[in-house]
C-alpha cells in the first residue's frame, strides 16, 4: 500500500499561494482525492488542506457522484482501485462536458513504465504523482492547479463584472437615451404649446434703454407680426409703437420696476399690421446665488380678446340697464303724450281755428309726435316695443322704402338697389324695417356730404349649426346691407356708434339714436348688425334677420290701414284711467265719437259703478297699471258681474308681456294713441264681441 513520504526537514512547507479575490477567500477551490484506502486519504487531506478543500472518494463512482454536485480545481486519482479502476473513471469523466476539463493527476505506486504512462496520459491524466508522495512535491503540483483555477474563475468573474457593467452602462446608455427623448419631446409639446398661446416669453437686460429683450421665447411673429430679427433690428421700435394714451403710464411702470423688481402692466401696442393690440406685460428680476441682479424674466400676453368680451359683457350691460330705464319711464311719458295728442284733437275738433292758430297748433302735434317717436325709438334699442313680425317681399320693401327716401336725399346722392334673383321673405315688423333701412341711409347721406352713391343690398345667408356667430343662432337669414362711399367710422368708434345719444355728427343734427334703433330692432327681430368701416373708404352696415318659412301665413294681428265709423246707437262706454288728464282727453274723444261715458280713477271705483248701473256698459276700457286693481284684474271681476262684457286696456308700457296673463278677448291699445286708432281699436273689439255672441 503506497504512503506519504515525509519531507526531508522540519521547516515550515511552503505557504501556498494565497488566494487574491475575494471570490476566492469566500469559497475557496476543492480537490477530489480518489483512493481506495483510507490512509492514503487521511494522508493526502492532512497534506493539502492549506492549499484548498479537500473532497475525498474511496470509488470511482463516489468520485463521479461528487463531480455532480460541483467545479473541483484537480482531481487527484488513483490509478489501482476494485471496481472501478482510475483509468475507467478518467475515461468517464473526460467523456461529460461538465468535467472534460478538469485537469487529472493519477496516483500510481507500481506501474511506471512508459506504457502504463501513456495509457495514463491518453485517458487524460497531466501528471502523474508516485507513491510514496512527497508532501512538498504533491503540495506544489496541488497549488500550481488550484491558482490556475483560482485565476481562471477571477478572469471569469472579472468578465462577468464588465459584462454586467457594460451591460448596466449600455441600460444607463439607454435610458440616458429615453429620457433625453422625452425631455426633447417634453421641449417640444411645451414648445408647441407656448407657440399656440398667445404669449411670448422673454428675458431682458437690467439696464435696457432703449428696452430690447435679449431673450424671446413662443410666437412672437404671430402675436406681434413682426420677426424677432425685425424687431432686433429697430432699437427703441417698443417704446415708439406704444398708444399715446398709454405711453407715459408704461415708462412709469419701468422705472418703477427697477425699485420693486416686478412689472405687471396692461397697455396697448401697434402691431405690425397697424392694428393696436392690448397686451398684459409681467416681469420679475432674477437674481444668481450670491442674491445679486442677473436679468428680468417676463411675459407679454395677448388680452385683445379679454378685452374685447369685457367691454361686450359692460356693454350689454350699459344697454339692459339703460332698456330698464327705458321700459320704466315708457309707461308715464306714452301717458304724458296721449293727453297732449288727445288734448291737441279735441281743440282742433271743437274750436274753430285761424290759420296762425292752425299753425301753431300742428307745430305743438308735430313736437308731441317727435316725442312719441322719441320713445319708440328708445324702445327699440331697448328691445321692448311691440313688434308685429310677418313675411317681408323684399321687391316690396325696396320700392316703399325707395318711395320715402325720394325726396330726403337731394341732388348729390342716389340710391342703388342690388337684390339677388330668388331672395328670401324677411320675418319681421315691415313698418320697423322701412324706418330702420330709413335711417341707415339718412346716416349714408349724411357720411357723403359731397354725393356719391349708396348701396342697398339684399341676399340669403345661411349659419350652419356648428359654426354659431356669436349672437346668431344657427338657421337661414335675409341680409340687408347699405353701404357708402363717405369718410368711414374710426375703429374705436365702432362700439360706441350703437349706443343710444352718441353721435358723430355736428350739435343739432343728430339724436344719437338712428343706429341704437336699428340695433334694438334687429336683435329683437331675432337677428343681428353688423358694421365695417374704413376712413376714408366708406361704411357697410348690414342686418341680419330670420328668414321667413314659405308656409307662413301674413301675421293674423296687423293693423288695419282704415277703419269703418262706428253703426248704430252710441255705446256706453265706462272708462277707468288713474291718470286725470288721459282720463279727460280720453272721455272727450269717446264724447266726440258719440258716446256715452262714464269715468272712474281706480278699479274699486268702476266696480262700484257697474254693480250700481241699472243698463250696465255695453263697453269696458281700462288702462293697464293702476293702484289698487290692475286693468286685467278689473276686467276679470267685471266680467263675473257682466258676463261677456267687452274690454280694451289702454297702456303706456311698450311691451305686451308686460300686461301678465289678461282675460280672453281683450284688445290692447298703446298710448299714445290717435282718434283713428282708437275708433278703430272700439270698432274690432264691438265686432269680436258680436261675433262671440
Amino acid at each position: 500500500m503506497a504512503s506519504i513520504k515525509p519531507a526531508a526537514s522540519k521547516a515550515a512547507p511552503a505557504a501556498a499561494p494565497k488566494l487574491a479575490t475575494a471570490e476566492a477567500a469566500s469559497a475557496r477551490a476543492r480537490v477530489l482525492v480518489v483512493d481506495d484506502d483510507e490512509r492514503n486519504l487521511l494522508a493526502i487531506r492532512t497534506v493539502l488542506e492549506e492549499v484548498a478543500e479537500v473532497v475525498v472518494a474511496s470509488s470511482g463512482e463516489e468520485a463521479l457522484r461528487h463531480l455532480l454536485k460541483g467545479e473541483f480545481a484537480v482531481i487527484l486519482l488513483d490509478v489501482y482501485m476494485p471496481g472501478m479502476d482510475g483509468y475507467e473513471t478518467a475515461q468517464m469523466v473526460r467523456s461529460r462536458e461538465q468535467t472534460k476539463r478538469i485537469p487529472i493527476v493519477f496516483l500510481s505506486a507500481v506501474n511506471k513504465d512508459m506504457e502504463h504512462l501513456l495509457r495514463g496520459y491518453s485517458m487524460g491524466a497531466v501528471d502523474y504523482v508516485f507513491k510514496p508522495v512527497d508532501a512538498t512535491v504533491l503540495r506544489s503540483k496541488v497549488a500550481v492547479f488550484v491558482d490556475l483555477f483560482n485565476m481562471t474563475k477571477e478572469v471569469e468573474r472579472k468578465a462577468r463584472a464588465e459584462q454586467e457593467l457594460l451591460d448596466a452602462n449600455l441600460k444607463a446608455n439607454a435610458e440616458l437615451l429615453r429620457t433625453e427623448q422625452e425631455l426633447r419631446r417634453a421641449q417640444q409639446r411645451q414648445a408647441a404649446i407656448i407657440e399656440s398661446l398667445p404669449i411670448i416669453l422673454y428675458l431682458e437686460p437690467l439696464e435696457g434703454n432703449p428696452r430690447q429683450p435679449g431673450f424671446v421665447s413662443g410666437n412672437f411673429e404671430a402675436v406681434t407680426g413682426y420677426t424677432y430679427g425685425q424687431a432686433q433690428e429697430r432699437a427703441g421700435q417698443w417704446s415708439e409703437q406704444l398708444h399715446p394714451e398709454d405711453r407715459e403710464r408704461v415708462m412709469a411702470a419701468l422705472d418703477e420696476r427697477k425699485r420693486t423688481g416686478a412689472l405687471a402692466i396692461e397697455y396697448r401696442w401697434r402691431c405690425a399690421s397697424g392694428e393696436y393690440k392690448h397686451f398684459l406685460d409681467q416681469a420679475v428680476l432674477l437674481r444668481d446665488p450670491a442674491g445679486k441682479p442677473v436679468e428680468y424674466a417676463g411675459t407679454l400676453m395677448d388680452v385683445t380678446d379679454r378685452r374685447l368680451l369685457e367691454s361686450q359683457l359692460v356693454q350689454a350691460r350699459k344697454m339692459d340697464a339703460i332698456g330698464q330705464l327705458t321700459g320704466g319711464i315708457a309707461h308715464d311719458f306714452n301717458n304724458l303724450l296721449a293727453a297732449v295728442l288727445g288734448g291737441l284733437s279735441i281743440i282742433e275738433k271743437r274750436l274753430p281755428l285761424e290759420d296762425d292758430h292752425k299753425k301753431i297748433l300742428g307745430m305743438a302735434r308735430h313736437a308731441a309726435e317727435q316725442g312719441s317717436e322719441l320713445v319708440r325709438r328708445l324702445l327699440a334699442f331697448a328691445r321692448r316695443q311691440q313688434l308685429q313680425p310677418d313675411r317681408i317681399e323684399i321687391n316690396h320693401l325696396a320700392k316703399s322704402v325707395s318711395d320715402l327716401v325720394a325726396h330726403t336725399l337731394g341732388g348729390l346722392v342716389e340710391v342703388e338697389w342690388q337684390i339677388a334673383e330668388n331672395p328670401g321673405c324677411a320675418f319681421a315688423d315691415e313698418a320697423q324695417l322701412e324706418l330702420a333701412l330709413m335711417n341707415l341711409i339718412i346716416n349714408a347721406r349724411d357720411a357723403m356730404p359731397e354725393g356719391g352713391t349708396i348701396t342697398v343690398a339684399a341676399d340669403n345667408r345661411k349659419v350652419a349649426p356648428d359654426h354659431g356667430e356669436g349672437d346668431l343662432a344657427p338657421g337661414d337669414y335675409v341680409v340687408l346691407s347699405v353701404t357708402d362711399t363717405g369718410h368711414g367710422i374710426a375703429p374705436d368708434m365702432i362700439e360706441q356708434v350703437m349706443e343710444p345719444f352718441f353721435t358723430t355728427k355736428e350739435v343739432g343734427k343728430g339724436t344719437g339714436l338712428g343706429l341704437s334703433m336699428v340695433y334694438g330692432f334687429a336683435k329683437q327681430s331675432g337677428g343681428a348688425i353688423r358694421i365695417a368701416s374704413h376712413v376714408g373708404k366708406g361704411t357697410r352696415v348690414e342686418i341680419w334677420l330670420p328668414r321667413a318659412e314659405a308656409s307662413e301665413e301674413p301675421h293674423p294681428g296687423k293693423a288695419r290701414e282704415t277703419a269703418e265709423e262706428p253703426d248704430g246707437d252710441p255705446l256706453r262706454i265706462l272708462l277707468v284711467d288713474d291718470h286725470d288728464g288721459v282720463r279727460a282727453i280720453t272721455a272727450g274723444l269717446l264724447g266726440d265719437m258719440g258716446h256715452q261715458v262714464t269715468t272712474a280713477g281706480d278699479g274699486p271705483e268702476a266696480l262700484a259703478l257697474i254693480q250700481a248701473a241699472v243698463d250696465g256698459f255695453d263697453l269696458l276700457v281700462s288702462d293697464y297699471a293702476m293702484p289698487k286693481l290692475s286693468g286685467a284684474e278689473l276686467i276679470r271681476q267685471a266680467r263675473e258681474r257682466m258676463p261677456g262684457l267687452p274690454a280694451i286696456i289702454i297702456t303706456g308700457y311698450a311691451d305686451t308681456e308686460s300686461i301678465g296673463e289678461r282675460p280672453a278677448n281683450v284688445a290692447i291699445l298703446p298710448k299714445p294713441f290717435t282718434p283713428e286708432q282708437m275708433r278703430s281699436c272700439l270698432t274690432a273689439t264691438m265686432e269680436g264681441a258680436k261675433a262671440a255672441a
